[in-house]
């Protein structure tokens, strides 16, 4: 279903169920998967890939070139998986050739109104993004990550799984998975226990991350030894090995 005012591109390539509201715009080649929703005045840009399900809300403009004085109109792409909502006025920028060429967003994320992902950005699944937060070029966030209000995100940042960033905060270093972060610059304020739980880790899992994250964060130890002494002492898992893992391969530096 394509709305008389649209205009679609005739290389542009839609699959069965997209509906195109009034005065949106689809350049060519941009692809859109089955049962898709793009509302009215949607800008949907060339080397535009969007999957299954999803649901672009009015006055969305995807698969613009980066804002990066670097590009030069070469060829890049922006990659959207299935059953994700992007609300009001989001915008999304595609890759730059010096960056991988490939902007990213997984499935079944939830992009509140005004937010912005820019170039060469790597976004997971399962990840909302509250109104207005900002993300700055090859940023990488994690599942099921949480990216509150106003926040602002340097370019490079990586953002572990199942961590929460709490409004108007600015992140200039990695924030590790499983933790709270806030402030300007943000800082870490213990384990996302609500976020845990809501997501059904085992008690004895959460309580392995409490030991972990005292261990690495409040002991006062340096980093290495105090990472030395969470492998050494606390039972092998794949969520403590996940934490200590995103820590040793941190180039930025982390939140503490």
């Amino acid at each position: 279903m394509i709305h008389p005012t649209a205009i679609v591109h005739p290389k542009a390539e839609l699959d069965e169920g997209v509906e195109i509201g009034p005065y949106s715009i689809i350049a060519e080649n941009v692809k859109i998967g089955k049962d898709t929703n793009v509302s009215s005045h949607v800008t949907i840009e060339k080397f535009t890939q969007i999957g299954e399900r999803c649901h672009i809300y009015q006055f969305v403009s995807i698969g613009t070139p980066p804002q990066d004085l670097k590009f030069k109109g070469e060829k890049s792409d922006l990659i959207i998986g299935d059953d994700n909502t992007i609300r009001e006025f989001v915008t999304i920028n595609r890759a730059s050739s010096h960056g991988g060429g490939v902007t990213t967003l997984g499935n079944n994320n939830f992009l509140m109104a005004y937010c912005h992902i820019a170039h060469d950005c790597k976004i997971g699944s399962n990840i909302i993004m509250a109104n207005a937060a900002t993300l700055a070029g090859h940023i990488e966030i994690e599942d099921f990550a949480i990216i509150g209000g106003l926040v602002a995100i340097h370019q490079f940042v990586r953002v572990g799984a199942y961590s929460i960033i709490g409004g108007a905060s600015a992140v200039s270093k990695n924030v590790p998975p499983y933790v709270m972060a806030v402030g300007n610059r943000a800082r870490l304020f213990g384990l996302n226990i609500t976020g845990l739980k809501r997501n059904n880790f085992p008690e004895a899992t959460i309580n392995n991350l409490k030991k972990a994250y005292k261990i690495i964060f409040r002991s006062g130890m340096t980093l290495n030894n105090a990472l030395e002494k969470v492998k050494r002492e606390l039972p092998d898992s794949e969520e403590v090995n996940n934490l200590v893992g995103f820590i040793q391969k941190s180039e930025r530096g982390i939140c503490r």
